[in-house]
């Protein structure tokens, strides 16, 4: 079975850095029509350069897909840019450190709203593109879209700090499952990756402020090691893929065995 994606058209949020662009990066080398979407349109810009040529692969969108006029507005970019979207990864998340037992303390809020409700809105508005795509190609059979989460096993961790995080990725998963199938029936496959440590932007800057936090992470890796970007990007295309094609519905764990022996003392970042 084929993991090909070349002539798909892929929606990629979170773009601008880290392992949003890892992915978008990764599916423009392997021929499919991409879209960078992300609210940091300096950073697009820096990062794609020359890339963004008219009669090439490669478009960026930038705006907050917090609000649900820039996500309308999104799709109506990729349309225009491409005819048509087959995949959608909501790879825009954010991780905020919190006080659990302080009531002002947004961060919940803030990341339930960042990583949950704007990939629900994304996938609602996306998937039913997709739908209308196969209706107007008269497409009674096969493949007519994927999405895919990106979530954390921070979801079946238990770290204080990680109060906001933890909920909001459970609830992604979740909000996966519930949709996968809502979606089965117009064949849409939804599932989601759960990301240990990857070198993310947001891990990055860990490890800047913290030196000892990379000998924490690998002593509790089984595999011993940071993945890179490049790895989830791969399990990003096998989702994408119709070497997928029977699956829907699954967090897929990407952790190096983190979660086969991660005590509870220590962050699942």
């Amino acid at each position: 079975m084929s993991f090909s994606i070349a002539g798909k058209t892929a929606v990629i949020t979170g773009a601008a850095n880290g392992v949003g662009l890892a992915i978008a990066r990764h599916f423009a080398d392997r021929d499919a029509n991409v879209m960078f979407a992300d609210m940091d349109e300096k950073k697009l810009v820096s990062e794609l350069g020359e890339d963004l040529a008219e009669e090439g692969n490669i478009r960026m969108f930038a705006g907050d897909l917090r609000q649900k006029l820039t996500i309308a507005n999104l799709l109506s970019a990729t349309i225009d840019a491409f005819d048509r979207v087959d995949i959608l990864v909501n790879a825009s998340r954010q991780m905020l450190v919190a006080d659990p037992l302080n009531p002002d303390d947004d961060a919940v809020t803030d990341l339930l709203n960042q990583n949950l409700i704007t990939s629900l809105r994304l996938t609602q508005l996306f998937s039913r593109r997709m739908i209308k795509q196969a209706e107007k190609d008269g497409q009674d059979e096969g493949p007519v879209g994927s999405i895919i989460n990106l979530s954390s096993i921070a979801a079946q961790r238990t770290h204080p700090d990680l109060l906001a995080y933890s909920v909001s990725s459970a609830a992604l998963d979740q909000l996966t499952r519930s949709m996968a199938v809502a979606l089965a029936p117009h064949r849409i496959r939804v599932n989601a990756v759960a990301f240990g440590s990857v070198m993310s932007a947001s891990l990055q800057g860990a490890l800047k402020e913290n030196s000892d936090y990379r000998d924490d992470i690998i002593d509790n890796t089984p595999l011993s090691r940071i993945a890179s970007a490049t790895e989830l990007a791969e399990v990003a295309q096998f989702l994408a893929s119709d070497g997928s094609g029977f699956m829907t519905g699954q967090i897929l764990t990407v952790d190096g065995g983190r979660t086969l022996v991660d005590a509870v003392g220590t962050p699942a970042h």
